[in-house]
């Protein structure tokens, strides 16, 4: 089966970018989310809305997602699910998760959880700039191509 992107489309800020991108390489692209995704009629752009609980949409991308595939998330335990099936997976922000970088991820997602419950953080994210969408465009750009030239 051929490459897919699948996006955790909840709040994702780099939805047209992920389009752009699998339009140049000709990629199918899957949205998933619990709800606000507008509909399209490319028939390479799939929409699929899964139910409202808490981790409807990482479980549907972990059960489809497969080795190769591009994974687009900023979920760390999803992203180490994934990069666990051998996809490729990059964050809004353009940066790739990889065996060699997760367990670091994953250790530093559980620290600031624990620094936010404790409240010596109040736990606010970096405004997304347009740097990181620049960086997005080209770590996924990148993705896509290693992804094609190991299928041949």
């Amino acid at each position: 089966m051929a490459t897919q992107i699948y996006v955790d489309a909840d709040a994702c800020p780099v939805k047209e970018e992920v389009v752009r991108v699998a339009e140049r390489h000709g990629l199918v692209v899957t949205f998933v989310a619990n709800g606000g995704l507008r509909p399209s009629r490319d028939p390479m752009i799939r929409n699929v809305v899964v139910p409202k609980s808490a981790d409807a949409a990482d479980d549907w991308i972990a059960q489809h997602a497969k080795a190769n595939d591009i994974v687009v998330t900023a979920d760390i335990p999803l992203a180490a699910r994934t990069v666990a099936l051998g996809a490729h997976v990059i964050g809004p922000t353009g940066k790739p998760f990889t065996t060699e970088t997760i367990g670091m991820a994953v250790a530093m997602r559980d620290l600031k959880q624990h620094l936010r419950e404790t409240g010596e953080s109040k736990g606010y994210n970096a405004s997304f700039t347009p740097r990181d969408r620049s960086a997005f465009l080209s770590a996924l750009d990148h993705a896509a191509r290693r992804a094609l030239k190991s299928e041949q």
